[in-house]
């Protein structure tokens, strides 16, 4: 962790140094949070929270208080949240960023959001869709009316994606309008209002004054509630082309939040174009990635979902240009095409879930799953990477688990049947010895019955031949001792 110097640094040095060390570093946010003896200074670099430094209890509020003064916050109030924002250049950078206050026991919450808009303003095919998806969101954008919606949960970067849309659709020949809490990102020829409901200018009363500006492009900042739902529906249907973001996980479950917000069935089905659903998952550094082998389940999961045997993918490594093996963080889409039977399906009353389910992603729609696991065969991220930001099926991984553990009862069973035939190559040594032994003494036994004419011998009575020599011998040498005696006898 960084030690800052509180006792001689004036606490404006302090507050900047911090945000230059975060804009250098790429962090997304600088989260300020309150302990019982110190404030701890955090930092979110590539979706991962990271400790950065230690505020001395004494000097807490002084730190909280420059960060509301500069985002133009009430520095006198502290009992309840507030909002604001910071704009401008730090070491020679333009920064634009969101501030947020939340008052907890300890003492005030302070979470900095650093914006970086410079992919949205690069295009939409720097934001790594995959081809299938990209040539889906063209189409989408040549339609001159209806709804397109982007949609993931908090910090998916939905606003990214939003405002390479928008860039886009900038042209001479169109009226933009967009309606924000906050305005994020100012876009030169684009009217942009800023949503404020304090004095009753909320997102259902600025759209009902915007369809009146002769508009022909849209821009909802999100989806609040069934009021905000109904008016963009309409405008949709009435020959506008609306853009605007909602929180939900996936296509499907975002028809079914429309439905729920009480929009009509008929309405969505005509003015629902396409819905983009999106996560993010960290990216490998290109430095110093390294391959390995898929794992058993790794290439069950592979094979089910791409239909693709996937020997090899990457794993994080670690070195000066990144952190722990990862630089950046990349998008994982679904981009869903409203086809003609997907809107009959949404105007049917009796529309069970499942027959939705199968009209949506039976079709030419790439899921989440299926582009994550693309993303990790091409090299851009890891398997538990994707694993974490996306859902997979819970019967599906059951299936699927069932088989790693069937296959790995099988190589189990394979390699105990090798040690077996190790043993059985090592038997098979001793009983082939065995036999040319058994040869050998057959053969003794031929040659011996043979030189001595002898019936045949039985397996066990070898020896017996040799034993019959030596009796005819003892004879004869008793014979010649009998003689000798008696010639003895004789003298």
């Amino acid at each position: 962790m960084i030690e800052y110097d509180f006792v001689n640094m004036p606490i404006v040095d302090i507050v900047n140094r911090i945000i230059i060390y975060a804009s250098q570093h790429r962090a997304s946010d600088i989260h300020f949070d309150p302990r019982e003896d110190c404030m701890m200074i955090r930092m979110r670099m590539d979706g991962r929270l990271k400790d950065h430094s230690k505020v001395p209890k004494m000097y807490e509020k002084n730190l909280a208080t420059r960060v509301k003064l500069i985002s133009k916050m009430n520095i006198t109030e502290t009992r309840i949240p507030q909002d604001g924002a910071i704009k401008g250049i730090v070491d020679g950078k333009e920064l634009d960023m969101r501030v947020s206050v939340l008052p907890t026991n300890e003492g005030e919450k302070i979470v900095v959001r650093l914006l970086d808009y410079t992919q949205s303003l690069d295009g939409l095919n720097t934001l790594g869709f995959a081809p299938n998806n990209y040539k889906k969101i063209e189409r989408l954008l040549d339609i001159p009316n209806g709804i397109i919606l982007v949609t993931g949960a908090t910090g998916s970067g939905k606003s990214t994606t939003t405002y390479a849309m928008l860039s886009a659709l900038n042209t001479e020949d169109r009226n933009i309008i967009t309606v924000e809490d906050p305005v994020e990102m100012n876009i030169e020829g684009i009217n942009q209002v800023y949503v404020n409901s304090e004095i009753g200018l909320t997102f259902a009363n600025a759209l009902r004054s915007i369809l009146r500006q002769d508009p022909d492009v849209i821009l909802i900042g999100e989806i609040r509630d069934s009021e905000t739902a109904q008016i963009a529906v309409r405008a949709a249907i009435t020959g506008h082309l609306v853009l605007s973001t909602i929180h939900t996980n996936s296509a499907l479950n975002t028809i079914e939040r429309l439905l729920d917000m009480d929009v009509e069935r008929y309405l969505l089905a005509t003015a629902l174009n396409g819905i983009i659903s999106q996560k993010l998952a960290r990216t490998l550094c290109p430095d110093c990635k390294k391959k390995r082998p898929t794992t058993s389940y790794e290439k069950q999961i592979f094979s089910k979902i791409l239909g693709q045997d996937v020997k090899e993918v990457y794993e994080p490594v670690g070195c000066e240009k990144c952190n722990r093996g990862f630089r950046g963080r990349i998008a994982l889409h679904e981009v869903l095409f409203l086809t003609d039977k997907i809107r009959e399906l949404i105007n049917d009353e009796n529309l069970e879930k499942e027959e939705l389910r199968k009209a949506v992603y039976d079709g030419d729609t790439t899921t989440l799953l299926q582009d994550a696991l693309q993303k990790v065969v091409d090299g851009y991220t890891t398997f538990k990477e994707i694993y974490k930001a996306v859902d997979i099926d819970f019967d599906l991984e059951k299936s699927i688990r069932k088989e790693v553990q069937k296959e790995e009862k099988e190589k189990a069973k394979q390699e105990k049947l090798e040690v077996i035939d190790l043993y059985d190559s090592k038997d098979s040594k001793v009983q082939i010895t065995a036999k040319e032994m058994k040869k050998i003494k057959t053969k003794a036994k031929e040659d011996a019955e043979t030189k001595y004419k002898k019936h045949p011998v039985k397996d066990n009575d070898l020896i017996d031949i040799f034993e019959e020599m030596n009796e005819e011998d003892k004879d004869k040498k008793e014979d010649k001792e009998s003689k000798k005696k008696k010639e003895k006898e004789k003298k």
